[in-house]
């Protein structure tokens, strides 16, 4: 059988990155862009693209097509947040950004994936779920968590469009992973508060990714759902916390 080939955007950073090496290390061939260069492990493919342009979308799957001859998976990964403050502090650039690249360049990307999926046959599309996902609020994250509420909605509405096709659609969730998405914009005083939330709930990179990327290899069903944290197991670390010392914010 003939390796899978996987495209990951926003591949250069965070949770992305950590993907891009979990699927190569799993023997998929890899393609992945940002909108700076980088480089990947051997063997992967580094594309230059704006996920929020059809055109640089188009052109990452001509250039994985080009080197591995198709795309069986594609995970819509790229995403920003904004400062944490509240919406009428934020510049518009600022809401502008995360709305272009959470959503206008998910459904964007999708569009254009979605296409070329049907014509070739077959393909599965994920798109990341994150922090409102589910409804819950946080305070300061709003134009951040209407996007991903609005990203879930549509990844369930294409997966109707999709029904009775070879192509599928379904959400990662990947948590509360340690990146600088998650920790960015705390003062030293709420990030000590904050932290000790993270060392119940969060987990970082090199746990979350290779965990994500056996699930999306194994596929699911059309709409379906990975999750990395559960509801049941999110309870059990609070309830365990008092006998688990994590620190996931100490130099190794």
């Amino acid at each position: 059988m003939t390796a899978p080939v996987v495209v990951v955007t926003g591949g250069t950073r965070g949770i992305g990155k950590g993907l891009v090496h979990a699927f190569a290390a799993r023997g998929a061939s890899v393609a992945f862009c940002g909108r700076s260069a980088a480089d990947g492990p051997d063997g992967t493919l580094g594309v230059v693209a704006d996920v929020t342009s059809r055109e640089d979308v188009r052109k990452l799957w001509d250039a994985t097509v080009d080197r591995f001859g198709r795309v069986d998976i594609w995970l819509n990964n790229a995403g920003l947040s904004t400062s944490r403050r509240p919406l009428w502090e934020l510049p518009a650039a600022e809401i502008d950004a995360v709305v272009d690249v959470n959503l206008r360049g998910t459904l964007q990307a999708s569009a254009v994936v979605l296409g070329a999926m049907l014509e070739q046959g077959h393909g599965a599309l994920w798109n990341m779920e994150g922090l409102g996902s589910n409804g819950q609020i946080v305070v300061g994250l709003t134009p951040y968590g209407a996007t991903k509420r609005g990203l879930t909605y549509a990844t369930k509405a294409m997966a109707r469009e999709l029904r009775d096709t070879g192509v599928k659609v379904g959400l990662l969730s990947p948590g509360m992973v340690v990146t600088d998405l998650l920790t960015r914009d705390y003062s030293p005083e709420e990030f000590e508060k904050a932290k000790k939330i993270f060392n119940i709930l969060a987990d970082r990179v090199e746990t979350v990714a290779p965990w994500l990327a056996d699930r999306v290899l194994a596929g699911t069903r059309n709409g379906g759902r990975v999750a990395w944290l559960t509801g049941p197991k999110a309870a059990y670390r609070f309830a365990t916390a008092g006998f688990r010392r994590r620190d996931l914010f100490a130099e190794d």
